[in-house]
C-alpha cells in the first residue's frame, strides 16, 4: 500500500510520496490523500513553503496501472478518475497558498511528472528521468492535464513529449522548460530553496502565486460532447491492449480500433 508522509519543521512542510515497490506510483487512495493533505497545508498560514519529493530514490512513476481494470474501466469511471480524483489532487498542489518546491530524482514520469509540473519550482538530480509514455498504453493525456502541460511548456514541446513517448534525461527536461535547475544533491538544494523562500515575506510570495495563476491564459472549457470524445479511448480495443501488455510485460499491438 502506498502512503503520503508529511513532516513540518521551521515553517517548511516536507511531503513524501511513498510506494517504493511501484516506484511511488499513486493509487486512488494516494491521489485522494494528496488532495486532502495539500488542502490542509494550504489552510495552515504558519507555513511558508512545501517541499514535495518521493522516497527510495525516485519521485513518482505516475498512476498505479494495476488499478485501471477496476477504477478506469469504462467511459464513466475514466472521466471520474481524471476529472475528479486526479484533477482535484493536481489542483490542490497548483492552488496551494504556499510556494511548492519539487525535489526530483530517479523516475518522474506520467502522473508523477504532472505532479511535479503542478509545483512552483522544480529542481532535479542530473540522473532523473522524465516523460509521459502513455502512447504505449493506448490512451491520450486527459484534457485538464493537457491544459496544465501546455501552460508550462507550450504546444510544440507538449506534443513532442506525448507523440514520441520518450523517457529523457534531466538536461533535456531543463532545455524543454520542465524544470528550472539541476543539483547533484537535489534534496539539499530543495531545502535551501525552501529556506530562502521562508525567509521572505509570505504575503508577497502568496500574491506572486495568485497573480501568476491569474494571468495564465486558459482556453474555454470543453463542451460535454468534446469531453466525452476525449475519453472515448476508454472503450477502444487499443486501450485494453495497452494496459494488458504493460501489466503482462509484453509489447503492445495497436490496431487503431
Amino acid at each position: 500500500m502506498g502512503a503520503l508522509l508529511c513532516d513540518i519543521r521551521d515553517s517548511i512542510a516536507s511531503v513524501t510520496l511513498s510506494n517504493p515497490g511501484k516506484l511511488n506510483a499513486l493509487d486512488v487512495a494516494m491521489w485522494q490523500q494528496l488532495q486532502q493533505l495539500f488542502s490542509a497545508l494550504s489552510a495552515d498560514t504558519s507555513l511558508r513553503c512545501i517541499i514535495l519529493r518521493g522516497t527510495d530514490g525516485n519521485f513518482a512513476a505516475g498512476a498505479d496501472i494495476a488499478e485501471f481494470a477496476s477504477v478506469r474501466h469504462d467511459l464513466a469511471s475514466g472521466m471520474h478518475y481524471h476529472n475528479h480524483t486526479l484533477a482535484l489532487a493536481l489542483q490542490a498542489i497548483s492552488d496551494c497558498l504556499h510556494p511548492v518546491v519539487a525535489a526530483i530524482d530517479g523516475v518522474c514520469v506520467g502522473g508523477g511528472l504532472e505532479i511535479a509540473c503542478a509545483a512552483d519550482i522544480r529542481i532535479a538530480a542530473p540522473s532523473a528521468r522524465f516523460g509521459i509514455p502513455i502512447n504505449r498504453l493506448g490512451f491520450p493525456l486527459a484534457p485538464g492535464e493537457m491544459q496544465a502541460l501546455l501552460a508550462l511548456v507550450g504546444p510544440a514541446v507538449a506534443l513532442e513529449i506525448l507523440l514520441e513517448g520518450r523517457v529523457f534525461d534531466a538536461a533535456e527536461a531543463k532545455d524543454k522548460g520542465l524544470i528550472q535547475r539541476l543539483a547533484d544533491d537535489v534534496h539539499a538544494e530543495a531545502q535551501q530553496t525552501a529556506t530562502r523562500i521562508a525567509r521572505g515575506a509570505p504575503l508577497a510570495a502568496r500574491m506572486n502565486k495568485q497573480l501568476a495563476r491569474r494571468f495564465r491564459v486558459l482556453a474555454a472549457p470543453l463542451s460535454e460532447e468534446e469531453m466525452r470524445a476525449a475519453f472515448a479511448f476508454l472503450e477502444s480495443i487499443d486501450y485494453r491492449e495497452g494496459v494488458s501488455s504493460f501489466l503482462n510485460k509484453t509489447p503492445p499491438r495497436f490496431t487503431g480500433s
